[in-house]
């Protein structure tokens, strides 16, 4: 009785399906019929009748007779997201009096670690400004000192994408409570400070929790970004000229390129690309430039210019040894090698 039951339902649902589907249906094969459809003759309208209503349903667009584009067009050759000198977890870098660690985790990261290492330390902490990325301890006594310290700690953006400075400013506790100076009153404290805060990060970089009020408020973008404009492409750092000068020396060496000569009057670096020079650094050039033993560039001569447009901001580009243009491939390739490098 089973097996008849089913039968039954299931001659009922095909018979559904053809009256529901079928060529004589209430829902025919409106697909099979347009392409069988014979081509009717265009409406004969007098000439003295508009014909604006007439339009076709489906306008057929006009196709030119050529597929060639306007303009010649080159893709580019695909160009590395990143370097390879960013695998230390904390670094500390400086710049005459300055000194900052460099840290591989956004400023919303880096944030309650300082604030962990406050309270593991016992420092207390007397006010913080997350917007501005400030954190300021309470006055306190160290041993062998008279006067009582204090410690200013600023989180702020890292040059590159996902990193994060942090700079300490220490002050000694005079008559009265005064405003922040310029600079710490005992550079040996500062510089004791902030190599003990990146000591704890180092060890504590595998857990670093996330702060979200900290994290809307401070980027993680970085201060670094390639451009592509209709004269040339162009690197935008955000950093002032000094220390710019100093990070673009460095991530030159860190970017196969040897330094020739120096011009920082003229923010000019004249360079040779001698590109990557173990086995371990072709692999990526040789998917990127067909398998070449030797990169196409390697030997070339070129200037990295760097071009001062505010106080905190330059310009950096790449031109031929006389100053006058590269093609516009290779500064994409290798001004991208370059931004990875500049921390």
């Amino acid at each position: 009785m089973i097996r008849l039951g089913l039968c039954i339902v299931l001659a009922a649902t095909l018979a559904g399906c053809s009256w529901l589907l079928g060529e004589d249906g209430l829902f025919p094969d409106n697909a099979s019929r347009y392409q069988t459809a014979p081509e009717l003759t265009p409406i004969d309208v007098p000439p003295d009748l508009s014909t604006e209503s007439i339009q076709p349903d489906y306008p057929v667009p006009v196709v030119t007779e050529s597929a060639q584009l306007a303009a010649q067009f080159e893709t580019p050759r695909p160009t590395p997201l990143t370097a390879n000198n960013q695998a230390d977890a904390v670094r500390i870098q400086s710049l005459s009096d300055e000194r900052w660690a460099l840290v591989n985790v956004a400023p919303g990261k880096l944030w309650p670690q300082v604030r962990a290492f406050l309270t593991t330390s016992a420092i207390g902490v007397s006010s913080v400004d997350a917007e501005a990325g400030l954190i300021d301890s309470q006055w306190f006594k160290l041993e062998e000192r008279d006067l009582a310290v204090r410690f200013r700690f600023r989180v702020d953006t890292g040059v590159q994408r996902n990193t994060s400075e942090l700079h300490v400013l220490q002050q000694d506790r005079g008559v009265e409570d005064v405003s922040w100076p310029e600079q710490s009153d005992d550079q040996e404290l500062e510089r004791q400070m902030l190599q003990d805060v990146a000591q704890y990060l180092a060890n504590s970089a595998d857990a670093a929790p996330i702060s979200m009020m900290a994290d809307r408020a401070m980027s993680d973008s970085g201060r670094i970004a390639l451009e592509d404009t209709e004269e040339a492409t162009r690197i935008r750092l955000k950093l002032p000229f000094d220390r710019a000068w100093a990070s673009v020396i460095k991530g030159t060496a860190d970017a196969d390129f040897a330094i020739d000569d120096r011009d920082r009057s003229q923010g000019i670096l004249y360079v040779t690309f001698i590109g990557p020079e173990d086995e371990d650094e072709s692999g990526w050039f040789d998917w990127l430039w067909g398998g070449e033993e030797e990169h196409p560039l390697a030997g070339h001569r070129y200037q990295i210019k760097l071009d001062r447009i505010d106080a905190d901001a330059v310009l950096i580009t790449l031109h031929g040894p006389e100053g006058e243009a590269v093609d516009r491939r290779d500064q994409q390739a290798l001004l991208t090698i370059l931004r990875g490098n500049i921390t």
